[in-house]
């Protein structure tokens, strides 16, 4: 699988239908021997987020490789179901 083949794919959770977000939006974690670990999304949250470019308003969504179900023409299912790590990176 390359990178091209994955790029500006919307992601779907299988889980609940929610849209995650593009790969064009997203980074890889990679391993020593190339091979994709996660995809990594990087969104905006609450009303501050559409406005500015605030690190505080930023959620990160780690999918992990073993959870990408089906890459398609247009879209990539994932089972996110009891995987899900958002991460807020100043939360308490």
């Amino acid at each position: 699988m390359l990178l091209s083949d994955l790029a500006g794919k919307e992601i779907i959770n299988l889980f609940d239908g929610a849209k995650l977000g593009l790969v064009g939006d997203a980074d890889l974690a990679i391993s020593a021997s190339g091979a994709i670990e996660a995809i990594i999304l990087t969104s905006r949250s609450g009303f501050s987020g559409l406005w500015g470019n605030n690190e505080r308003d930023r959620d990160i969504l780690v999918i992990p490789w073993e959870a990408i179900k089906k890459v398609g023409s247009e879209v990539i299912i994932v089972d996110m179901s009891s995987r899900t790590e958002r991460i807020n990176k100043y939360s308490v």
